[in-house]
């Protein structure tokens, strides 16, 4: 029931072209978490509660939306989108080896699933391995040979005409089985007020993993197929995917991996496939149930297993690792942590180191020490001491790549005096192009208001070049422009060297007065 209004819901309002919306593992395991306390063992009313907190999170994804909280996707980097799908990849196919192989392996992560496979390997039922690679390797060819034709659905039709033909259950195969028939009855849920913080506790926890977790797998295969994603519309569109799960009495639905992947290897490019699925499904449920009785379960782990292995991208790896290191180590890490400890917490690790590695860029950033030069036509400019030209002696361009703010501040401050203690002789004016700073916070402000009265000691001027945007208006607004000097602000590093030109020309002027 939760996978067919849902998913035309987010057809209507999401931005994805591929996301198929389903009930996701993660957020069922919030759900399980919060109504079953409440429950105990009273069926009715779990499932009364499970209806109240699937709406109470369709409207706080609705809300959301509108107030653009769906930045919070922003920190989901192209590296640990690839780790992310990578790892789905891997997770897929260690969840299915089980079914492949005709035994029951309990989900414990990809390590050990993987090696409880391996362990009892021995219990293999044979005619479900052999049903199994059969359709795996028609998949193979079938998406080779005639990659148009749907290749999944030839394969399921396949695997129900072969349990029919060879009574295949009487030889041991699992199948589907009975699947109950037509659609749900409307109900209002009842809920006692007691119960109503738990539950928007729990909806607040289910909206943060399931927006997650459906913009992390959206994400990818926008990536994967070039195209955009618009996060406070497709937050919107899970709430409205909610409220319509609710009213056919389902439960929280997200983005769901697996059934996403089947439809990109089907060739699903638009939210067409969502629908004509959601139909099919609607149309399973009123006529065909009996005949999905026969659908062998090896024949899904072998769809599940096709379409895992066409997302897995070692390519883009390969590019991490050669451009890039410290994201290739991001991209493994996500990988990694989606198959040991579990698709949004191993993602949340790897957006952690990610922003780790942010700030430790940001607190050191690239910086550049620049002389006063004549070039070959007479005017006065600003470059390196190898780039050559007539040095001006007496003054330093210095260029900070970066806002200046609390955490760089000090470094900032570091990186001045170093500069200027390896000069010699000792400059009379330190010029800060600050184009490159976008913006100061007020510890910036006063790390350049102490830097100001430090150098001022020395007697060097503290001269300020291109301030622009905010950053211009946090200096007036905290008087360290006043503190400067409105002289020594300039709109260009060329008119700050010319400055310095006429005060020196003016400077020696004098002396020779003096002199004579």
């Amino acid at each position: 029931y939760s996978c067919i209004l849902p998913a035309v819901a987010y057809a209507i309002f999401g931005s994805s072209r591929q996301l198929v919306v389903n009930p996701d593992a993660a957020a069922c395991a919030i759900v399980a978490a919060t109504v079953a306390p409440l429950a105990a063992v009273n069926t009715a009313r779990y499932e009364d509660l499970s209806i109240i907190l699937t709406f109470l999170t369709g409207l706080f994804c609705i809300v959301g939306g509108i107030a653009g909280l769906g930045v919070i996707a922003n920190f989901l980097s192209r590296p640990i989108l690839t780790g992310y799908l990578n790892g789905i990849a891997l997770s897929i196919i260690a969840g299915q080896l089980g079914t492949l192989l005709g035994f029951r392996v309990t989900s414990g992560g990809f390590f050990r699933t993987v090696a409880e496979a391996v362990s009892r390997i021995s219990e293999t039922h044979v005619a479900t391995l052999t049903v199994g690679l059969s359709l795996f390797v028609l998949l193979l060819a079938l998406k080779r040979l005639t990659p148009k034709l749907p290749g999944p659905l030839i394969a399921a039709a396949i695997g129900c005409g072969a349990v029919y033909a060879l009574a295949l259950p009487q030889q041991g195969v699992s199948v589907v089985g009975a699947v109950p028939s037509g659609f749900p009855t409307p109900h209002v849920p009842s809920v006692a007020t007691t119960d109503l913080w738990p539950l928007i506790f729990g909806a607040g926890g289910i909206m943060l993993v399931s927006f997650c977790s459906m913009m992390t797998t959206a994400r990818g295969f926008a990536a994967k197929n070039g195209y955009g994603i618009d996060v406070n519309q497709d937050m919107f569109a899970l709430g409205v995917s909610d409220l319509a799960s609710g009213l056919t009495r389902g439960f929280v639905v997200s983005g769901a991996d697996s059934r996403t992947a089947v439809a990109d290897s089907a060739g699903g490019k638009t939210q067409v496939a969502s629908v004509v699925a959601a139909a099919a499904m609607a149309a399973v449920l009123l006529f065909l149930t009996k005949p999905l009785a026969y659908l062998p379960t090896a024949a899904l782990a072998a769809i599940l297993v096709s379409s895992a292995l066409g997302l897995f991208d070692v390519a883009s790896l390969r590019r991490y690792y050669r451009v890039s290191p410290v994201e290739f180590r991001h991209s493994i890490v996500a990988m990694l942590g989606v198959m040991t400890i579990g698709v949004l917490p191993g993602v949340l690790i790897a957006v952690g180191l990610a922003l780790l590695n942010l700030l430790r860029l940001a607190s050191r950033p690239h910086d550049a020490v620049l002389r006063a030069v004549t070039g070959e036509d007479g005017v006065p400019c600003a470059a390196k001491k190898e780039d050559g030209g007539k040095v001006i002696p007496g003054m330093i361009i210095y260029r900070f790549d970066s806002s200046l703010l609390f955490f760089n501040a000090d470094y900032f401050k570091d990186r001045v005096r170093t500069v200027i203690e390896q000069e010699d002789p000792k400059p009379r004016a330190f010029l800060f192009d600050a184009e490159a700073v976008p913006l100061v916070d007020v510890t910036g402000a006063d790390a350049l208001e102490a830097l100001c009265a430090e150098l001022e000691k020395q007697g060097i001027a503290l001269e300020v070049a291109r301030a622009h945007g905010l950053f211009r208006l946090v200096l007036e607004r905290t008087g360290v422009a006043g503190k400067i000097g409105e002289e020594h602000i300039f709109p260009t590093v060329h008119a700050g060297i010319q400055h310095f030109l006429e005060a020196s020309s003016r400077g020696a002027n004098k002396k020779e007065e003096v002199r004579i």
